[in-house]
């Protein structure tokens, strides 16, 4: 027992087991420190082969290949049986990366259909979301793809565990790594320049900032409104929704048309500029920003449904003044983005300042212009 106890404090302090014993006297101190952070999931262990396939995951694996979530070159992420490609209407933004996302459900296990929140989940199933970059190499001047990381959250009889995983330089594989890391990154920017910037990789103890309702890790992303949208499975154009429905694999919804739909945040044709203003800061704020989330003491509210506005920050003053708010007095001023600390906030890169504070160094300048114009069209009630 002692001696798995000291392997699990060794993650925290990158020390080789070999030299265990020369840090007992050190590590005893920092032991409790270590191992009481539930949130740090036991040592992984090494596979050589794929375990999936109708099977549940008992403990953390080191690769990503090892879980057999694709088949073939495992850069390309063609899923294997029971891992299920998804998307949604309006994504969190994260440094401009692209997102392909997926689900997997072990035989005959089912997602539940909720109005509100996040689809509830069976033991076994686990949400994967792979974070990747399109840019131009300055060498060959040829299109390049390349993977960052992989993150996964592990539904555990009920308890989510969530685990990131760093891909290699060859695109072979991804690592487990619960410490975090900095990856520099060139990409061709929608200006169509080419920039460079650290993409940062959050350590174990950030998802939690995030994917947290009441307290517990969970999904945030997985809704009915974010996946009612059309994807296309097998070359076919069909709602999501309905196709998990047909594969038997969602339960509890009646009739697609009496479910809400997510307005994607940059397709006019998708809502009216407050509706998409609106489904961009549920996506992007309202993880922290809800009565459940992380950020419930701060008052300011805002998914989707919420109807205060004042709970959206209309005329809403800060919690706590300062460097964040920028001496401003208002979240939003009706009328006027300028004076308004959202736009202030969104518009940093500096940690103290920006908003979100975790998954983003570069600003959102298509986002930002949103928000901006959204405050812009309000009325002023003053």
């Amino acid at each position: 027992m002692i001696l798995k106890d000291l392997q699990r404090m060794l993650i925290c302090l990158n020390v080789k087991a070999s030299k265990a014993y020369l840090f007992i006297g050190l590590t005893s101190l920092l032991f409790v420190a270590c191992v009481e952070d539930k949130n740090i999931p036991p040592k992984a262990r090494k596979v050589s082969s794929t375990i999936l396939q109708n099977q549940t995951v008992s403990q953390e694996l080191e690769q990503l290949s090892a879980y057999g979530f694709f088949k073939g070159k495992l850069s390309k992420l063609e899923p294997e049986t029971n891992v299920y490609p998804y998307d949604i209407n309006t994504p969190l933004f994260s440094n401009y990366a692209l997102k392909e996302r997926f689900v997997y459900l072990p035989h005959a296990t089912k997602m539940s259909f909720e109005e509100n929140g996040p689809m509830r989940f069976e033991h076994g199933s686990i949400l994967i979301k792979n974070f990747r970059y399109e840019h131009l190499e300055e060498d060959n001047q040829t299109n390049a793809s390349k993977l960052i990381e992989t993150r996964l959250l592990i539904n555990r009889e009920g308890k989510w565990i969530p685990l990131n995983y760093i891909w290699n330089e060859e695109q072979t594989d991804a690592y487990l790594n619960y410490t975090g890391s900095a990856v520099p990154i060139k990409y061709r920017h929608t200006d169509g320049k080419l920039k460079t910037f650290e993409y940062v990789v959050p350590n174990n103890n950030q998802c939690k900032n995030c994917h947290s309702i009441d307290n517990e890790i969970s999904p945030v992303g997985m809704t009915a409104a974010q996946l009612n949208k059309e994807y296309s499975f097998m070359s076919a154009q069909i709602n999501q929704l309905n196709y998990f429905k047909t594969e038997e694999r969602l339960i509890g919804m009646n009739n697609l048309d009496e479910v809400a739909a997510m307005p994607v945040w940059n397709d006019v044709s998708s809502g009216n500029i407050e509706n998409r203003a609106h489904a961009y800061l549920d996506a992007n704020c309202a993880h922290c920003h809800s009565k459940r989330g992380s950020a419930k003491n701060s008052g300011l509210y805002l998914e989707y449904q919420q109807a205060d506005q004042r709970a959206r920050g209309v005329y809403k003053p800060p919690v706590a003044a300062g460097k964040g708010s920028g001496d401003f007095q208002y979240g939003i001023v009706p009328g006027k983005a300028e004076e308004s600390i959202f736009t202030y906030r969104m518009a940093s890169v500096d940690p103290a300042i920006r908003m979100p504070e975790l998954g983003r160094s570069v600003v959102h300048q298509e986002g930002l212009e949103l928000i901006k114009a959204y405050i812009n069209q309000m009325q002023s009630s003053n």
